[in-house]
């Protein structure tokens, strides 16, 4: 059975429907509203890669600059945010490359965020990413001391 659009790619579907209906004569449907709501759903899944990968790099952070405070919690944190960006990734893969697009502005989020939580200074934790992408979004991957 071969798969449609929408189950292929879904942000791919939302970004031709809202085109499609837009160039559409529609005289019943409240195209604008519609559009709109589209490209909210599309702007959705970007946001929920950027969220996971915040959450990533946190976790990320913490394993490498807190290596006594190394759990089976944090693993399973660092797991289930990888799990989550490749999920939307799957589900759309249209955005395959957004992660690297996004990773300065979470990085930036989750530097913050980590000094915040471990009481370290911000300047402790490198101002570019340390973690190469690749890296990033291997299942298996934890920084190695």
């Amino acid at each position: 059975m071969e798969l449609n659009s929408y189950d292929r790619d879904y942000h791919q579907w939302l970004t031709e429907a809202a085109t499609t209906l837009n160039a559409g004569p529609w005289n019943d449907l409240d195209v604008a509203n519609l559009v709109d709501e589209l490209d909210a759903l599309g702007k959705s899944q970007k946001r929920a890669i950027e969220s996971y990968l915040k959450i990533l790099l946190l976790h990320l952070l913490k394993w490498t600059f807190r290596p006594g405070m190394r759990s089976g919690s944090r693993r399973s944190s660092i797991r289930n945010a990888h799990l989550g960006i490749c999920d939307r990734i799957e589900e759309s893969p249209s955005l395959q490359d957004y992660p690297a697009t996004c990773l300065k502005k979470c990085y930036r989020v989750a530097r913050a965020n980590a000094a915040d939580e471990t009481g370290l200074s911000i300047d402790q934790f490198s101002a570019n990413c340390p973690f190469a992408l690749a890296d990033i979004l291997r299942e298996d991957f934890l920084p190695q001391d």
